[in-house]
């Protein structure tokens, strides 16, 4: 599990499946930050990790403060299923 700043949008949302470096990754929790005020783009604070660790992060299993971090533009980032999405 780690935090992953994206700087953009790419769509994803709670709940999505991404890849990045050739890893998927489930976002289990997403913050916007920079609607009003801050960076000229929007920034997504995300909490992401593989499907085993969905429990974990249900849980609380881990320190927020102790995730690794990794910043990267939105078009490093492939949106592979949005939330409520069915994959044919």
């Amino acid at each position: 599990m780690k935090r992953l700043i994206i700087e953009g949008d790419p769509g994803v949302r709670k709940g999505g499946i991404i890849e990045h470096d050739g890893e998927e990754l489930v976002c289990f929790g997403i913050s916007r930050q920079g609607e009003w005020h801050g960076p000229s783009q929007v920034q997504l604070w995300c909490t992401v990790g593989t499907e085993d660790e969905t429990e974990d992060f249900e849980r609380r299993n881990f320190i927020p403060m102790h995730l690794d971090v990794e910043a990267v533009d939105a078009s490093d980032v492939t949106v592979t299923q949005r939330k409520g999405e069915l994959t044919v």
